[in-house]
């Protein structure tokens, strides 16, 4: 497939409130029953070791390593990233992850620590978690963060104008943060858990890719429910549609509640089945995840050796 920058063309020639609500109401609705039932049928593929391994592999390259805590201090970012530069580091065949995700002011110890390495910095911005603030003033700190050095930044949408169907609040919001970011990657996080349907989410991830969304990301991971396979089968053929309709190929991002490796593969596995391997890459998925990376590294040292490492054998950043 070519993929070209051509996603104004499934919006209307003047963008409204009313032309969107039309453009999303011709997106077509979710089949509940299905999506529950095609997630349950790929739960149960087999995978070979080999194969296995490899999708191990994979699940390491493609984590956003995240710490999102308020007790996230300088040294405890430069443990991430040392550990997301060598998650093993006596073992220099595992790769780096894709990226560490931290907050703002964060964002130039984590730059100093990756510089030269591969590592992606990506920044949580537009007053994360909530995004209760102005557009204003949600620019301003994508402007910050940018200057700060960041190479990636995950926003937030305004749920609450998205839910009372504002949606061109939503998307002009998006619109200005993707101008804000220019050449970074832009991650829109829908945070699923407080949509109300598996339509809304479909519409969200529509309404998100056509304002210029580099990657849809289902959660803030502070929200119950975070990601779940069902929600990301939603998002993944949504961003089939949307390349199918426009050319042009958006990244997808699970985030919260994904902490084991078991887990990660059925994820692959969704992605693989409904995408392709055009997306079986960090440029187009990632998983947003603090505690996955040190179940992943057991399995593959199973995998290697026929034992289990214990767990203190891993650092916990």
């Amino acid at each position: 497939m070519t993929l070209a920058p051509s996603r104004d063309s499934v919006l209307p020639d003047r963008i409204t409130n009313a032309g969107l609500r039309s453009f999303l109401g011709g997106v077509g609705t979710v089949d509940e029953v299905m999506i529950h039932r095609r997630v349950a049928e790929l739960a149960t593929r087999s995978i070979k070791k080999d194969s296995k391994r490899s999708a191990l592999i994979s699940a390491v390259q493609m984590m956003d390593l995240t710490t999102l805590e308020g007790s996230d201090t300088p040294g405890k970012v430069r443990q991430l990233a040392a550990k997301a530069i060598r998650p093993v580091p006596v073992d220099p065949t595992i790769p780096s992850t894709a990226a560490v995700c931290v907050y703002p002011n964060l964002v130039p110890t984590a730059v100093e620590e990756v510089t030269g390495t591969g590592v992606k910095v990506a920044s949580v911005s537009t007053y994360f978690p909530s995004g209760q603030m102005s557009t204003s003033e949600k620019v301003a700190e994508v402007d910050h963060v940018v200057a700060l050095g960041a190479d990636e930044v995950d926003m937030v949408i305004d749920r609450g104008a998205f839910l009372r169907g504002d949606y061109l609040a939503v998307f002009d919001e998006i619109r200005r943060i993707k101008d804000a970011c220019g050449d970074l990657h832009l991650k829109v996080i829908l945070e699923t858990g407080e949509l109300a349907s598996y339509d809304d989410v479909r519409r969200a991830s529509m309404l998100a890719m056509a304002a210029g969304g580099d990657f849809i990301k289902t959660s803030t991971g502070k929200i119950a429910p975070a990601a779940t396979r069902e929600v990301t089968l939603v998002m993944l053929k949504a961003i089939a549609d949307f390349a199918d309709a426009t050319g042009v190929q958006v990244g997808m991002k699970p985030a919260g509640g994904i902490r084991n490796a078991k887990d990660a593969i059925r994820y692959l596995v969704i992605l693989n089945e409904t995408l392709g391997t055009a997306w079986m890459s960090p440029d187009w998925f990632r998983f947003g995840a603090s505690s996955l990376l040190n179940d992943v590294l057991m399995q593959i040292r199973w995998i290697d050796t026929g034992r289990y490492q214990d767990p203190n054998y891993f650092s916990e950043a």
